[in-house]
This record gives C-alpha cells, structure tokens and sequence, in this order.
C-alpha cells in the first residue's frame, strides 16, 4: 500500500510540474509613457515591458486611441527579446489618450491590455488613416475585449489535460504492478 501512495505522490507532483507551463503569461512590467503619466508633449513610440520574452509574430498589436477616437500608432511593431514598441505619429489633441496592446506571450497564448496617459498640451499631428490602421492590425481601444482562446496559437488546453491523464494511467499502473507483495503470488499457486 505504501508502494502505491508513493507512485501517486510521484504522478501528483509530475502532473503538477507540466501544468505550470500553461499558467506563465506574460506580465507587463513597465511601459514608456507609463501608465496615467501626464506629458506636455507626444512620444515618438510606444515601448511595453513584460516580464518573459515575447513571441516575435505577426500577432502582436500595439493600437494607441486619442481622446477623439483617432488612432495615432503607425508603422511595424517591433520585438526585442521581452520588450515590444511602436512608432507613433506626432499627437494631436489634448487629453486622454489609450495604449491597448496584445501580444503573443512566452507561452503561446495572447496577453491583451490597456495603458492611459494624458497629453496636457495639444499637438500639431493629424491621426493615422483607418486603413492605415486596420493594414497595421492595429487592436482596438479595448484590446481586452477582444482576447479568445480560439485565436491562441498556443498549445491547446486538451493537450495539457491528455497528457495529465497519460501520466494518472502510468502512475496507477506502476503502483498496482509494484505493490503486489511476492509472497502473495506464491500462496495463490
């Protein structure tokens, strides 16, 4: 009997170690400009930090949405190891404006969010053309709302789940094998 606690200890543990994989999403760390700043003028570019490496893509999106609705992202999203940035076009209106970003995380699934930031001083720049925008794959303010596992190119929740039960089936047969006591056998002949 203690064989076969032992071997489901083993399994437990085992099926533990290989979920964890699937729970690492990325997690932003920092961002220039940073979350509610308030600045006098635009930035050039956007630049988000996560905590892991980002997945280079075709994927991933960086969408910045002024306080008039305009996007103000243009040009390729770039990634650099853990850091993914943006050029910007020189910002227009003052007011709020919305960083919505998503991303194709170490893991393979998306990681979607958003930053704000205030531009205190109007600027001189016109917005980018919607179909510049759309062309760019540029998300839309709530890039949130538009996060689905469906869309994930990321190793599927079945695959996980198979192999869980894989490995449950060979604990428990290891352990029906190894906890038969030989001394057993021999009275049954």
């Amino acid at each position: 009997m203690r064989k076969a606690l032992l071997a489901l200890a083993i399994t437990g543990v085992a099926l533990l170690g290989t979920a964890t994989p699937a729970l690492a999403h990325n997690v932003l760390i920092s961002s220039d400009p940073a979350d509610s700043a308030s600045l006098a003028t635009g930035p050039a570019k956007v630049t988000l930090t996560f905590d892991q490496y980002v997945q280079d893509a075709d994927v991933n999106q960086i969408a910045v949405t002024g306080p008039d609705g305009n996007q103000w992202a243009e040009g390729p999203v770039t990634v650099e190891n853990n850091v993914i940035s943006a050029p910007l076009r020189p910002l227009g209106p003052a007011g709020k404006y919305t960083v919505g970003y998503r991303i194709l995380s170490a893991d393979g699934h998306p990681v979607s969010g958003e930053i704000p930031f205030t531009l205190t001083k109007a600027g001189t720049g016109t917005p980018a053309k919607v179909d510049a925008a759309k062309a760019s794959g540029a998300p839309a303010a709530d890039a949130s709302a538009t996060s689905s596992p469906s869309g994930s190119t990321g190793i599927p929740i079945w695959v996980w789940i198979a192999g869980a039960v894989v490995l449950l089936a060979i604990g428990l047969t290891v352990a029906l094998r190894t906890g038969r006591e030989p001394s057993q056998e021999k009275t049954k002949q």
